[in-house]
């Protein structure tokens, strides 16, 4: 790599979408790190420990690549998991753990970027949604509040920062075969109360999620994204998913609910 290879940050690349991404950048030559709280150096990629949600961590994690290579590039945050389970018997706890890593772990390695790339006059950040950010899925309402927040979040920053020449975008990937589906926390309480539905639904969510969109193709899709010139403020892989969220815009509420009810509640 050269010295003046773009450098990159992606927040949770030891596995799924962030590793695929880390190591598609890497691949074209790009100084690239990962920010977790496991893995390991790699011969493309460079580990440093980071909890994404202890912003003290995020922000030493941040200065000691500021400290080695003189910038940031490019940040994209993908560290994230999934609950699901009634909303109605959801622990607070879970909830809060939940917020605290999608939500609350992109705006802290948010900030700890903006004062390095304000200074550089120049930056992208690309924050990973979920399509279920614009529809919300039965039995994962948490999960998918975390995701919607993350996408205002993202529009409300982008016009804050391009000004300084700061680029900010969310990727809305829609159903991807990684290991998001086996960490998923499943919150059972309340099952005979809905007669059997939350079992249902996380299970067509489970079989979707391994059938869907290889992860390897969605990071290619944020490599690319990333070393552009210009990008949209939302950036969607994949032509299903485009069509979804397209739908779900167009569609009358009433009938986009009846059908993520069908699919997802019944």
């Amino acid at each position: 790599m050269t010295k003046s290879a773009p450098v990159v940050i992606v927040t949770g690349a030891s596995s799924g979408i962030g590793l695929a991404a880390a190591r598609a950048l890497a691949q074209k030559g790009c100084r690239v790190y990962d920010l977790s709280r496991s893995g390991s150096d790699t011969d493309l990629i460079k580990h440093i420990t980071a909890d994404v949600t202890d912003e003290a961590s995020v922000i030493g994690a941040v200065d000691a690549v500021v400290k080695e290579e003189g910038r940031v590039d490019i940040l994209i945050t993908s560290a994230g998991f999934g609950i699901s389970g009634a909303a109605e018997f959801t622990p607070d706890g879970a909830m809060i753990s939940q917020l605290d890593v999608n939500y609350f772990g992109t705006v802290h390695a948010c900030r700890a970027v903006l004062p390095h790339m304000r200074r550089a006059g120049a930056g992208r950040i690309l924050c990973v949604s979920s399509v279920a950010g614009f529809v919300g899925l039965p039995f994962q309402a948490h999960y998918s509040a975390s995701k919607a927040a993350v996408y205002a979040f993202v529009m409300a920053l982008h016009n804050e920062v391009r000004k300084f020449g700061i680029n900010v975008c969310a990727v809305m990937p829609g159903d991807t075969k990684t290991g998001f589906t086996d960490a998923r926390e499943k919150i059972t309480e309340g099952d005979d109360v809905y007669s059997g539905r939350i079992e249902r639904s996380v299970s067509k969510s489970s079989k979707d999620e391994q059938t869907g969109t290889d992860a390897n193709f969605v990071g290619r899709f944020i490599a690319r994204a990333a070393l552009k010139k210009r990008v949209r403020p939302v950036l969607v892989p994949g032509f299903t998913t485009k069509i979804i969220i397209i739908l779900s815009r167009l569609v009358p509420v009433p009938l986009a609910w009846r059908i993520v009810e069908k699919l997802y509640a019944s």
